[in-house]
């Protein structure tokens, strides 16, 4: 190995540990709400907080996530990933800190709050800070498929896009337990989210100075476009008009395909990730901290998928949608298991449900906004497409929050689950036209790992 290879593969490596452990902590600023929020019904649901307003806090802040992936993806291809990557960091640290300082400001916006017919007052700037730190965290995914798809080749993407999105399942297990110890610490739901706040700007800091934009940023060759993307051998150097940026992918069935199963598997993802500790507490009878700390099984649970199924498309010559129809056969049935079975303090069965919808769902989910989006945008379009894929998906899962909410709040968590069903068999429907669509060899076959 010639030094400029040894030179580029240990700042390859450096650049992945870094995009690795930056959008992990961008979860500890995300998956506190779900952690914290039976602290938060146990405070003030006595003064009417319910698990419906909740699930609006929740669904607002997903609608502005959805809208934000798609402007900041955009955004990531004019500024540059790093810039982007690091300003979400910094500015959710910011509205994190704001979300625990919310009652400091509950009594002046009691009248505002009462006229929209909030019973809590301190709902309001919940809502507001909550909306704008959902915002600036979509800049993560796509700052970080921008430094991906210029840092490595076609014939390792694969492979390194399935080890980042190994960051987010992690990451939100390691905050869930992370966090769910703090809750136990009695230090309560602001204390949940002060910790989150010093965390991810300790993990900003050292990222400042460590990562890079791209291999030229340091005097390294860079690597040509992946072949069969939609914008050719277009390699990202030169700045192009919106409408050039959009069209190729606008006009391709496969990632329309792709963002229509989006929409489910994030749907149901959400789902699970904001109710699973409020769950665990209600039906399972856990406290509050030990909910949170199990709620862990469920991106745990993923992230050993991810592996899986990145060994098994191997293993079938990147044949993606035969992975992702039979994962999602998989898990209408453990869906229909989660409606039926009565699980009133049955804490190993339901974690074990929950786990398995975990491995079922989340292989696919992973695929659609990482791997795949790379492979149809390129160096020149990789975060137009991942923040186009995900704005499809997110725009969904604000039923996640609302919707699903409502359906347990008022029918039960019986029905909310047979609902969560009848979405995935759309979505298994969608997923048996893309893999009739696109044969494993325009897909091409994954990559050994680097």
């Amino acid at each position: 190995m010639t030094s400029e290879a040894a030179r580029l593969r240990r700042w390859q490596s450096v650049t992945i540990a870094t995009l690795f452990t930056g959008y992990a902590g961008y979860y500890v600023c995300r998956s506190n709400l779900s952690v914290a929020s039976p602290l938060l019904l146990d405070e003030y649901g006595a003064a009417g907080l319910t698990k419906s307003h909740i699930g609006d806090i929740a669904s607002v802040g997903v609608l502005l996530y959805a809208i934000g992936k798609t402007l900041n993806g955009v955004a990531a291809e004019y500024v540059g990933g790093k810039r982007i990557f690091l300003f979400g960091m910094f500015a959710s640290v910011i509205c994190t800190v704001l979300f625990a300082l919310s009652p400091l400001v509950a009594g002046p916006l009691a009248g505002a709050a009462g006229s929209l017919g909030f019973p809590v007052a301190v709902l309001l700037p919940f809502l507001a800070v909550w909306a704008a730190n959902r915002f600036v965290q979509s800049m993560g995914w796509g700052g970080l498929v921008q430094i991906t798809s210029r840092w490595f080749t076609a014939n390792r993407m694969a492979t390194v896009m399935g080890v980042l999105c190994m960051s987010y399942l992690l990451g939100d297990a390691a905050a869930r337990f992370y966090l769910g110890g703090v809750a136990k610490l009695g230090l309560g739901w602001q204390g949940v989210f002060y910790t989150s706040a010093a965390t991810l700007g300790a993990i900003g800091c050292v990222s400042f100075f460590v990562l890079k934009n791209r291999p030229a940023d340091v005097g390294l060759p860079e690597p040509p476009p992946p072949p069969g993307n939609v914008y050719g051998d277009d390699a990202g150097h030169e700045k192009i008009s919106l409408r050039k940026l959009l069209a190729p992918l606008l006009g391709s069935g496969t990632f329309w395909l792709v963002c229509s199963m989006n929409v489910g598997l994030t749907l149901i993802r959400e789902t699970f990730n904001l109710w699973n500790p409020t769950y665990l507490k209600e039906v399972v009878k856990l406290d509050a901290g030990t909910a949170g700390m199990a709620s862990l099984v469920f991106p745990l649970a993923g992230a050993c998928a991810a592996v899986f199924a990145g060994w098994l498309v191997d293993r079938l010559n990147g044949r993606y949608g035969l992975v992702v129809v039979s994962s999602l056969v998989g898990l209408v049935l453990v869906l229909c298991l989660f409606a039926w079975l009565p699980l009133e303090g049955q804490t190993w069965t339901a974690l074990a449900l929950i786990g398995a919808v975990a491995f079922f769902l989340l292989a696919p989910y992973t695929f659609c906004s990482g791997v795949l989006a790379v492979k149809l945008g390129g160096q020149r379009g990789g975060s137009t497409a991942a923040g186009l894929i995900d704005t499809a998906g997110y725009l969904g899962a604000t039923l996640a929050g609302s919707g699903i909410g409502r359906i347990a709040q008022h029918y039960g968590w019986s029905t909310a689950f047979g609902t969560l069903a009848g979405v995935a068999v759309v979505t298994m429907l969608v997923a048996a036209v893309y893999a009739i669509r696109t044969p494993s060899q325009e897909q091409g076959k994954a990559p050994q790992s680097p």
